[in-house]
């Protein structure tokens, strides 16, 4: 059925809340006193829907309701119109009281153990009634279905594979690189100069093979001719790296701009390590067709002011 005017005057939000509420719910029933209505006033709703539209949206079973293709289609849809709505009722009330407000974002754990603080600790003193909502992604399986839907506003991280999807905007926030580092106590702490070769039998923390970031520890020691370690705990926890650094015994590769901003609270020392240049491009992922909020906006420029102060310091070995 084409988008027309009679469809677009026939179309309620209260019908689609309904609808979605019966879905989730998994029966008029149970949706009727989940908002307080009569049944009756469910059953012709969903029918008042199924006529504008021209299709069966739920099928009746005696255990309860099923939704049609034709619901899922639309419900999907309706989730991502109401979100919408949410913002917009939340950018009035920013504008009318630009001091508070919420921001919904997702980053890579690198990026939620260092950056994500360090810019929210900026503008929770400035703006001590914001609000912060942070979901972690991994690499390999970034959750751009949470920007589709409007759960997320904006990703960031070293995000893998590389974002092509129409509807997705990528821009560069800085590159990072990978360093070797190792707990503050180490025999190693203190070295001038360090070849990887060196360390290639003491214990380290690996992330698994079979994973992007492990793939990318691989390709550095293979560019020496070199094997991973064989002496190694291999796990995916940036907490776990950072227990076992701080025995003193382990070695593990962080991103650069973690250690810069969280070296000194984990007593965690970089080594003079060289390393050969990687994938360093850390990015910020927003919908190509959204326009982020005020707060959104605010977030990624001080991301950028966070990140221009790191390359404008030496970084101490």
């Amino acid at each position: 059925m084409p988008w027309d005017e009679r469809i677009k005057r026939r179309l309620k939000l209260r019908d689609l809340d309904i609808l979605m509420t019966v879905v989730q719910s998994g029966s008029m029933g149970k949706a009727a006193d989940r908002l307080s209505m009569f049944q009756p006033t469910i059953s012709k709703s969903i029918a008042d829907l199924e006529h504008t539209l021209g299709v069966r949206l739920l099928d009746r079973k005696p255990q309860g309701i099923e939704p049609t293709p034709y619901a899922l289609a639309l419900i999907g849809r309706t989730a991502a119109a109401f979100n919408e709505l949410k913002q917009g009722v939340q950018e009035i009330d920013n504008l009318a009281d630009p001091t508070s407000g919420e921001l919904r974002i997702a980053g890579t754990e690198g990026v939620i153990a260092g950056l994500f603080p360090a810019v929210i600790e900026r503008l929770s003193k400035q703006y001590p009634r914001f609000a912060f909502y942070v979901t972690q992604v991994s690499p390999d399986l970034p959750q751009y279905r949470g920007l589709r839907e409007r759960d997320v506003e904006l990703i960031v991280g070293r995000l893998r594979p590389l974002v092509t999807d129409d509807d997705l905007k990528v821009d560069i926030l800085f590159d990072d690189p990978l360093v070797v580092a190792a707990g503050a106590q180490s025999r190693w702490a203190n070295r001038r100069k360090i070849d990887l070769a060196e360390l290639l039998d003491e214990p380290w923390v690996l992330p698994p093979p079979d994973k992007f970031i492990g793939a990318l520890f691989a390709d550095i020691f293979r560019s020496y001719g070199l094997d991973r370690p064989k002496n190694c705990v291999v796990c995916s926890s940036i907490h776990m790296n950072d227990a076992l650094l701080a025995t003193g015994r382990y070695l593990a590769i962080y991103s650069a701009s973690r250690l810069q901003l969280s070296a000194k609270r984990l007593s965690i020392k970089v080594l003079p390590v060289k390393l050969p240049a990687q994938s360093s491009r850390v990015g910020i992922v927003t919908l190509k067709n959204r326009t982020l909020s005020p707060i959104a906006q605010l977030f990624i420029k001080n991301m950028r002011e966070v990140v221009a102060a790191l390359s404008n310091k030496k970084f101490r070995q």
